[in-house]
């Protein structure tokens, strides 16, 4: 099998219309697709919907789905806010301060940038609860070469351990000392 991208990735909202509308104008996104049925195709169940796409750049898509008749939406509430997110990539940091200052204009709460040390992030929320991240990358290819050689060290060290490896202390290490400076 060989993957060639994610064809699209889907959330549930509330509101199909307010979501395509919050996406436009947060982040510019191109509505390109309704399709909506009164049963699942995949299982036939009755379960009328709306099914929205929009357009995130370069052939990814963002679906969601409203399903009028199911139980209100909710979250985990043994997870966290910040682990379930969508992150969308900009081409600059420079971007990245500009964006923030659209979605500030727009009423948005916005928190960041945060420094990851490999990509910088903007975070905040649409209308249906989902975080949003956005990010722009710093990082060097020498720092991405070097992660990706630890990467296999420390899944397995976090595996037996459940305590975050120090293989990659080097990057927020420099990180912390070329802000102190």
């Amino acid at each position: 099998m060989q993957l060639q991208r994610i064809h699209h990735v889907a959330y549930r909202c509330h509101d199909a219309r307010e979501t395509v509308e919050f996406y436009q104008r947060a982040l510019n996104m191109r509505f390109v697709l309704a399709i909506a049925e009164d049963e699942v195709p995949s299982t036939g169940q009755p379960d009328p919907y709306m099914h929205v796409f929009l357009d995130a750049g370069m052939g990814n898509v963002l679906a969601f789905f409203e399903l009028p008749g199911a139980a209100p939406m909710g979250r985990d509430s043994n997870t966290p806010d910040w682990v379930q997110h969508i992150a969308f990539e900009l081409a600059s940091v420079e971007d990245l301060h500009a964006a923030k200052a659209h979605l500030l204009d727009l009423g948005l709460e916005v928190l960041g940038p945060t420094d990851h040390c490999i990509f910088q992030s903007l975070y905040f929320f649409d209308p249906n609860g989902h975080r949003i991240e956005l990010a722009a990358n710093t990082h060097s290819p020498q720092d991405m070469a070097r992660l990706a050689e630890v990467a296999p060290a420390m899944l397995e060290e976090w595996s037996r351990t459940k305590k975050a490896p120090r293989h990659a202390a080097w990057l927020h290490d420099r990180t912390r000392k070329e802000h102190s400076v």
